[in-house]
C-alpha cells in the first residue's frame, strides 16, 4: 500500500513530527511504500532544512513554506506531486491546517482514503491571542465542522478530545483512538543509578512550558538541583535565564542541549529522582510519557492533556497550572516521601503507549 503522511514539519524538536516518524518508519517495516510531505522549515527556529531526506525506506520531501501566524499555521504547495505519487492511504496530521484541507481535494480527485490526526488543538486559549481565538472560533464554525466529515476516520491521540470532536458534529464510529507512542526500549532498558534529590524537565524550552513557574517553585525547595534539557526559543532562554538571576538560583538550575540519541535520553531521564512538567497546555506530552515508563515520580500541571495520563496521587502529581507554591509543595512532599508504590503505577499505567503496540491499531485501521 502507498501511504503519504502529511505535517507540517519534519525538522526540529516537533511532537507531531516524532509521531509522523515513528509511524512512517514502522509503516514501512510493514511493506507499505511510505513518504513524508512537509514544509521546509525547522520547528522552533527560522532555519530552512533539505528539499530532500530519507530515513529507513522513507523518502521526505519538503516544500517551500510561509508562515501565516503562530509557529506552525503556514502555507506550502505539495498537490502536484501528491498527485504524482498517487497514493492509497492519505495520513494527514493536525486538526485547523491548509494541509488537511488539501488533503481532502487530493483524495477526492484520485479516489483514495484520507485520514486526519487531531493531535489535540483544544484547550489551548490560555496561549493564543484574542485574534487567534476568534480565529479559530470561525474555523471550527464554518469550515471545520464540514470537513471533518469528510475524513474516512478522525483520529484522536487522547481520549479527552472526544466532547470536542462530538460537538464539532463527529460521530462516534468515526473517531479512533490512537495515542502518540513511545520507543519499546523506554520498558525493556534496565533502570540507570539515580542522582538523589534531582529534578528534570525534558523539551522544547518554550513559553508554552511555562518553565517561570518552574524556576519560581526553586525558592521554596531545599536541597535539590533542577536541569531543564531541551531546544531553546532564544528571546524565552534570555528570560528564563535573566529570572533565575533574579532570584539568585544559578547553583540551583542548569540548561543543557537536547539529547537526540535515544539510550542517552534514557540515561538523562534515569538520572533524575523527579519529573517536572508545567506547561500550560498540553495535547499529549511524550516526554512526560518517556518519564513514567521509567518509572520516575511525575508532576504536572493540571491541564487537560496531563489530566489524561495522570491520576492525582495515584501514578502522579497534578498542580493547579502557574501556581509555582503548590508546584513546591508537591516537590517537597516527593522528594521526602515513600513513593515507590507511585513509580511502580506510573510504569503500568503507560504500557499500552509502546509503539510495538500503537503500530498495530494504525495499521489495521489503514488496512480495514
Amino acid at each position: 500500500m502507498k501511504i503519504l503522511e502529511l505535517c507540517n514539519y519534519s525538522a526540529g524538536i516537533c511532537g507531531v513530527w516524532n509521531r509522523v516518524k515513528e509511524e512512517s518508519e514502522r509503516l514501512s517495516k510493514l511493506g507499505h511504500e511510505v513518504k513524508i510531505f512537509s514544509s521546509n522549515l525547522e520547528k522552533g527556529t527560522n532555519k530552512i532544512v533539505s528539499e530532500d531526506d530519507i530515513i529507513g525506506d522513507v523518502l521526505i520531501r519538503r516544500f517551500s513554506a510561509r508562515r501565516l501566524g503562530g509557529e506552525s499555521f503556514m502555507l506550502w504547495n505539495f498537490e502536484e506531486e501528491a498527485l504524482k505519487f498517487k497514493p492509497d492511504v492519505i495520513i494527514a496530521h493536525s486538526y485547523r491546517h491548509i494541509h488537511t484541507g488539501k488533503a481532502l481535494k487530493i483524495a477526492k480527485k484520485i479516489g483514495c482514503r484520507v485520514f486526519l490526526v487531531t493531535h489535540a488543538p483544544f484547550e489551548r486559549g490560555e496561549t493564543r491571542k484574542l485574534l487567534d481565538k476568534f480565529i479559530v472560533h470561525l474555523y471550527d464554525k464554518f469550515i471545520g465542522k464540514r470537513r471533518l466529515k469528510e475524513f474516512d476516520k478522525i483520529i484522536a491521540i487522547t481520549r479527552w478530545e472526544y466532547p470536542y470532536l462530538k460537538k464539532l458534529g463527529v460521530s462516534d464510529n468515526k473517531i479512533i483512538y490512537i495515542p502518540n507512542g513511545i520507543p519499546s526500549k523506554f520498558f525493556e532498558i534496565k533502570n540507570g543509578k539515580e542522582e538523589k534529590n534531582k529534578l528534570l524537565f525534558l523539551g522544547r524550552i518554550a513559553e508554552v512550558k511555562d518553565i517561570e513557574t518552574l524556576i519560581l517553585a526553586m525558592n521554596f525547595v531545599d536541597n535539590c538541583f533542577l536541569e531543564i534539557v531541551g531546544p531553546a526559543e532564544e528571546k524565552y532562554l534570555l528570560k528564563l535565564k535573566k529570572l533565575i538571576r533574579t532570584n539568585n538560583l544559578e547553583r540551583k538550575i542548569k540548561f543543557s542541549p537536547a539529547v537526540f540519541d535515544l539510550k542517552e535520553k534514557i540515561k538523562k531521564i534515569d538520572k533524575s529522582n523527579i519529573f517536572v512538567l508545567p506547561s500550560k497546555s498540553e495535547g499529549m506530552s511524550q516526554a512526560l510519557i518517556e518519564a513514567m515508563a521509567r518509572g520516575k515520580i511525575v508532576i504536572a500541571s493540571n491541564n487537560p492533556g496531563n489530566r489524561d495520563l495522570i491520576v492525582n496521587g495515584k501514578n502522579g502529581f497534578l498542580f493547579k497550572t502557574g501556581n509555582y507554591r503548590k508546584l513546591a509543595d508537591k516537590i517537597n512532599y516527593a522528594l521526602s516521601a515513600d513513593l515507590n508504590k507511585m513509580k511502580n503505577e506510573a510504569k503500568k499505567s503507560v504500557k499500552y503507549f509502546s509503539w510495538s503496540k500503537i503500530i498495530e491499531k494504525i495499521d489495521n485501521t489503514i488496512e480495514s
